[in-house]
This record gives C-alpha cells, sequence and structure tokens, in this order.
C-alpha cells in the first residue's frame, strides 16, 4: 500500500508499508532521496499473531472433547462421572434377585447399618468400609449393589472404573476427590465402583508405570478411602470378575474388608431366576420351569433372562397368545449353539456323515453308566461352524467327579469319530471341537487331578504366565522338566 502526499510549497512525500526489496536502500541513496523507517507499532497485530492461533487450538481441543464423550466444558473436567440414585430410585429390591441367597444374606449387614447405625455403633462395632463383589460376567455384582441400595433407601453413586481414566494427566485423580466429596456431603450412602479392574491393576507393570495417569488415579483412590472413618456412613462397594490383577494394596482389610464371591447359580438357583424373569411375561399352561433350569446348566443371570426373552419373541413371531415350552426350546438351543442357519446347504454325503456321528455321540452316552442322559439329537447347522449337536442334561449338580466318570465322558466325546470309521471307514473334520474337549480334559487329568499312573500324584503347570504380571507364574506350579514333558504329551496320547 502507498500514499502520495503534495503540501504547497514542499517536497512530494511517498509514504509505503515494508518493501522486501533488499536493493531499494542503495537506489534511494544513489539518487541522493532522503528516506526513513519507522517501526511498526501495531500491538493488535502482534497480539492476534498468536491469540487466533490458540482460539484456534482451544475450539478444536474442546470439539475433540466432545466427541469422546466425556467433558463438557473446561471446568468440569476434574468432576465425577457418577451417576446418583436418591433413595428408592434405584427401583431394585433383594425381592428382584433370586439364585444368590448367601451374598444377600451377607449384605443384609450393611442394610441393617444403614437404616439404623446407632445399633452398631454404640456397642463400638465398626461397618467394613468396603465390599467388593467378585464373580463371573452376568451373576447379578451390579444389580446387588443397587439392591442394598434400594432395600436401605439411600443415595446410591453407580460409576464405572473406566470412567476415572482420562487422556489428561491429573484429571482421574481429581474426580476421585469430588465423588468421596459428594459422597461425604449425601452420607448415609453407597458408592458403587463397577469394573474395578479397570481401575485398579496392580501397580508397577510396563515401562511407563512411573508416570501412568491410572497409577496416579488409584493411589488417590486408596488415599481417599484411607481418609474417612469407618462410621461416617459411606460404604464402597465394588465389582470385578478379574480379582486376580487388582492390586494388593486395594484389597487389604481397612479397604475392601469384605469379599463376597457370586458363583454361577446351581439347579435350585437357576429355577428361582427363572421365576424372578418370567413374572414379566405370560406362560402357556404346561411350562415347567424345573425342567428349564435342568437344561440350561453353567447359565448365569443373565442368561437366564436372555432365554426368557427370546423366548417371548419367538412366541411373539409366530402369533402365540403365551410362551410354551417349544419357545423355550429354541430359545435354549439359540443360546447355547447360535441361530439356526437354513440358508446353509448341504450335500447328502454331508448329511449322513453328520448324522452318523451325532448318533455315535448319543449311543455311547447312553451306554456309558456315568454319562449324562441324553435330551436331543440335531442335524441342523447353527450358529458359525455347528453342523450338528447332541445335547445332554445333568439331572444334578456336579461339584466333584470321578476319574470313571471322567473316562465315560471321553468315550462318549469320542463316540462320534468311531462311528464314522466304523460306518464309512474314513473319518471327517467334524471332529475338531470333540478332540480338542478330549485334549484338555485329559490334560487335566496328567497335569492337575494326578490321575495318571506314569506321572504320579504331582501336579504341573501349563506355562501361562499369571495375568497382569509378565514373567511371574502362579503360586504352586510346578514347572516340569524337558523329560517329564514329554511323559505327559506320551500320557495324553496314549
Amino acid at each position: 500500500e502507498t500514499s502520495v502526499v503534495k503540501e504547497a510549497g514542499a517536497p512530494w512525500r511517498f509514504s509505503t508499508n515494508r518493501v522486501t526489496d533488499e536493493h531499494l536502500v542503495d537506489t534511494l541513496t544513489a539518487a541522493g532521496i532522503r528516506y526513513h523507517g519507522t517501526p511498526d507499532t501495531s500491538w493488535l497485530a502482534a497480539l492476534a499473531s498468536w491469540v487466533l492461533p490458540l482460539i484456534g487450538f482451544v475450539f478444536i481441543w474442546n470439539m475433540m472433547l466432545r466427541r469422546r464423550g466425556g467433558l463438557q466444558d473446561f471446568s468440569g473436567m476434574g468432576k465425577s462421572q457418577a451417576r446418583v440414585y436418591v433413595q428408592q430410585a434405584t427401583g431394585i429390591t433383594f425381592d428382584d434377585i433370586a439364585g444368590i441367597d448367601e451374598a444377600k444374606a451377607e449384605l443384609q449387614q450393611l442394610v441393617a447399618f444403614l437404616r439404623n447405625p446407632e445399633r452398631y455403633q454404640r456397642l463400638g462395632g465398626k461397618i467394613p468400609k468396603g465390599v467388593l463383589i467378585v464373580g463371573a460376567p452376568g451373576t447379578g455384582k451390579t444389580l446387588l449393589a443397587r439392591a442394598v441400595a434400594g432395600e436401605a433407601a439411600v443415595p446410591f453413586f453407580s460409576i464405572s472404573g473406566s470412567a476415572f481414566v482420562e487422556m489428561f494427566v491429573g484429571v482421574g485423580a481429581a474426580r476421585v476427590r469430588d465423588l468421596f466429596e459428594q459422597a461425604q456431603q449425601k452420607a448415609p450412602c453407597i458408592v458403587f465402583v463397577d469394573e474395578l479392574d479397570a481401575l485398579g491393576k496392580v501397580r508397577g507393570v510396563g515401562m511407563m508405570s512411573g508416570n501412568d495417569e491410572r497409577e496416579q488415579t488409584l493411589n488417590q483412590l486408596l488415599v481417599e478411602m484411607d481418609g474417612f472413618q469407618a462410621n461416617s456412613g459411606v460404604i464402597i462397594m465394588a465389582a470385578t470378575n478379574r480379582p486376580e490383577i487388582l492390586d494388593p494394596a486395594l484389597l487389604r482389610p481397612g479397604r475392601f474388608d469384605r469379599h463376597i464371591a457370586i458363583d454361577r447359580p446351581d439347579l435350585n438357583g437357576r429355577r428361582q431366576i427363572l421365576g424372578v424373569h418370567v413374572k414379566r411375561v405370560k406362560l402357556a399352561a404346561g411350562v415347567d420351569l424345573a425342567e428349564l433350569a435342568s437344561r440350561t446348566p453353567g447359565f448365569v443371570g443373565a442368561d437366564l433372562a436372555n432365554v426368557v426373552n427370546e423366548a417371548a419373541l419367538h412366541a411373539a413371531e409366530h402369533g402365540k397368545p403365551a410362551i410354551e415350552m417349544i419357545d423355550f426350546d429354541e430359545a435354549i438351543d439359540r443360546a447355547m449353539t447360535g441361530m439356526e442357519r437354513k440358508s446353509r446347504v448341504m450335500n447328502e454325503q454331508e448329511k449322513v456323515t453328520i448324522a452318523y456321528h451325532e448318533a455315535g455321540h448319543a449311543l455311547v452316552a447312553q451306554c456309558r453308566t456315568h454319562c449324562d442322559p441324553v435330551k436331543k439329537v440335531s442335524i441342523i447347522p447353527r450358529g458359525v461352524a455347528a453342523l450338528g449337536y447332541t445335547q445332554q442334561v445333568p439331572t444334578e449338580d456336579r461339584y466333584v467327579l470321578r476319574k470313571s466318570e471322567l473316562l465315560d465322558r471321553l468315550d462318549a466325546l469320542l463316540g462320534g469319530r468311531v462311528a464314522e470309521e466304523l460306518v464309512f471307514g474314513d473319518v471327517s473334520t467334524g471332529a475338531q471341537n470333540d478332540l480338542e474337549r478330549a485334549t484338555a480334559m485329559v490334560r487335566h487329568m496328567v497335569m492337575q487331578y494326578g490321575m495318571s499312573e506314569s506321572i504320579g500324584l504331582a501336579t504341573f503347570d501349563d506355562g501361562a504366565p499369571r495375568a497382569g504380571l509378565p514373567g511371574a507364574w502362579n503360586a504352586g506350579e510346578g514347572r516340569c522338566s524337558e523329560h517329564t514333558a514329554q511323559l505327559i504329551d506320551d500320557e495324553v496320547r496314549a
């Protein structure tokens, strides 16, 4: 930009912005033209040169945070993300829980303390600061914690262990402090941390463990649990399905004083759980819950709830006024082996091979004394890889198996392959899963149960490292020599 000024009786004056021509000064000097320069003193330009990029960076940063679904603004970075259910807003009581009577009995004391704390305080008793609920996924750990809050009619703070840990250093520790401050204000109350293993893993693992944000958050949690009094009215409850990877400092008395283990429900427990879930649906006459419970060994509460829901959907799809046993049959088959694959077309030879294979399983199982009764045999493809299956229903829950019983089960597993050899004089790939299960069972008999005469009464580790501790081995393991390992392999193949 150039401007020209001409005053009366004065020479011409030219003003321009900075010129990048490096020869300009020499040219003006040679021509005898006077010149001078003025430094740019515009503070607005200097300010804009670094403020505008900063605003753009802050805008992009805020958009990234919003996309992560976490922080809504910078002022809430250190705020707890816990959901608060006030009094009986959980809508769940012990009446909604079945099949875990021992766990409910353990937690009745917590409910009594929250309802009447003076009853325990006058005798000098201290309620446990923390309760850790351990169990497989779907066994009802979270549901049990909500039921405690519903029974005691106290505020219930619910948060996941992963919600504490963020990408910014210090945010997790600030959230822990804020959570406990809110809990102290609403005492008596329950603070429930779901999936504790996401936060409470063993410290000191990994090359960058000293600066790990998760470890700083865990340290703050340990400090906060030590900071409040036992009778303050704040009870910490947590749930995990991986207790073996939790930090020992988190499990010691004074933090999580009481550990409650929830196992998979037994036959009677499954029947009770089914009884709770079928209250919400319409059943036809003739539905036998005891029969359904016997056909679902190993199912947890979430599995059984899914079976009831799938049965209701199947009945509704076929226009039935109520759920019948055949709907439950389809739901159980779907839960065990997957959806029926009607689109999978097999040739006649494959159908015959699968039929004889499954018949071999069923025949051997019926002939062996210690095998569970055969309930159903099918050659309808289901799921990803199942071309057929033989369903056996145990008559009772078993916790100890004899060697003779395991050998009979091995015979039933291999019955399908033997049937193929006898009928066709050849074998197929259909026995792959049977061989995997049989091999695993034999290895346990040899290496864990001491049922091999050549190996003797000894247990041996399979070489798997302990979860979360690279290079560390489970307590009580027996590392074997190469000679013993060869004997084990020979015994498994024998």
